[in-house]
């Protein structure tokens, strides 16, 4: 049998053989989404889905993978590392590989058109709401020089701002999305992008008789290393809420605990156009319980120079050069930690999370 650790990919296209290869093996039905763009060696980008049980179950499980591009890494084994074991949930249980595969491939959190998918999800018949905080930072975010002193005046007028704003004003005016920097950091572009719509055509096709449904979307980047916080969208107090937390334990927390109780309070901002805001949006007949499943990686600002780097490459840099290697690894490192340590933790903690939303909808 092979180990834990094997789950867990290498590139793109390594992690996507691998789940189709054991989806098949765990007798799942198949089904595969064409990407129109390409990966940089030119190959074919698919979002891969397996569907286990009876077509008509209305009780399912959605394990997804990759919003984010390169966290796609941890999603990706946690979700090999389920099908590896071959067990019989007794619910449906939907398995969405890659869902930004361009982002995957390209190591990049965001996809072909820097859109953060989990900003996507907003209805942009109305106008998106403003974020005048990073207005004020985008000039020193994303410099259009990548020079040793640009990095450090730049980064020295960041600290500047947090200094005299706060840690969570700073992370709020970065991370809750914008509407206006095309190039910048958490854009949530002008429409429905080729994942969003993507995503909604998975869930209609499978989920139609769904009348209980989980969501589990794998995410890397924030807290401490190889802890894996299970965030919810619903506030404190909401059916929800209840509901995850009688699932998971007092542990889950939510980006609106700060209306409640400081023990709620996420690590991850309240954003716009999050998707499961978006997916339970698509599922309005079913009862819906969704967490982001976040495994911390690296320090937050470290993070964040990661982040400030790969945007700066491919808006005026050259990926394939040296330096875009280099800032590639950076990249790579911030998402997913190449330990048998981070592996085991990400995929215990993901079986461990499976089983009792299992539990929880067959109660």
């Amino acid at each position: 049998m092979s180990s834990t650790a094997d789950c867990f990919s290498r590139s793109y296209d390594e992690a996507r053989h691998k789940f189709r290869a054991a989806a098949e093996a765990a007798g799942a039905a198949l089904d595969v989404f064409e990407h129109p763009g390409r990966g940089p060696e030119g190959e074919v980008l698919t979002t891969d889905v397996a569907w286990l049980g009876p077509p008509d179950a209305d009780r399912a499980l959605v394990l997804m993978s990759g919003t984010h591009g390169v966290e796609g890494y941890c999603g990706s084994g946690a979700q090999i590392d389920f099908l590896r074991r071959g067990e019989t949930p007794g619910v449906g249980v939907l398995l969405i590989h890659a869902i930004n595969p361009w982002g995957f491939a390209w190591t990049r959190r965001v996809n072909e058109d820097n859109i953060d998918l989990n900003r996507n999800w907003v209805d942009f018949a109305t106008p998106p709401a403003s974020n005048p905080g990073y207005s004020e930072l985008a000039e020193d975010l994303c410099p259009s020089l990548w020079t040793p002193e640009t990095q450090q005046a730049t980064t020295e007028r960041l600290l500047a701002w947090r200094a005299a704003k706060g840690e969570r004003a700073f992370q709020k005016a970065v991370s809750i999305g914008q509407y206006t920097h095309p190039l910048g950091l958490f854009y949530g572009g002008t429409g429905p992008s080729w994942s969003r719509r993507t995503q909604a055509a998975i869930l209609a096709k499978y989920l139609a008789a769904a009348r209980r449904v989980a969501v589990i979307d794998y995410h890397t980047g924030l807290g401490p290393e190889g802890y894996a916080e299970l965030i919810l969208c619903a506030p404190p107090g909401s059916a929800e809420f209840a509901r995850a937390a009688s699932w998971y334990g007092a542990a889950v927390t939510s980006t609106k605990g700060a209306e409640a109780t400081d023990a709620a309070q996420s690590a991850s901002e309240d954003v716009m156009g999050d998707n499961l805001v978006g997916s339970a949006q698509l599922l309005p007949g079913a009862e819906f319980t969704g967490v982001a499943f976040e495994v911390g990686t690296a320090p937050l600002f470290e993070v964040l120079q990661a982040l400030r780097a790969d945007a700066w490459l491919h808006a005026h840099g050259d990926p394939r050069s040296d330096e875009g290697r280099r800032i590639e690894d950076r990249m790579r490192a911030a998402f997913y930690k190449e330990t048998d340590f981070w592996k085991g933790m990400v995929a215990g903690q993901s079986l461990a999370a499976i089983r009792r939303a299992i539990a929880g909808l067959t109660r």
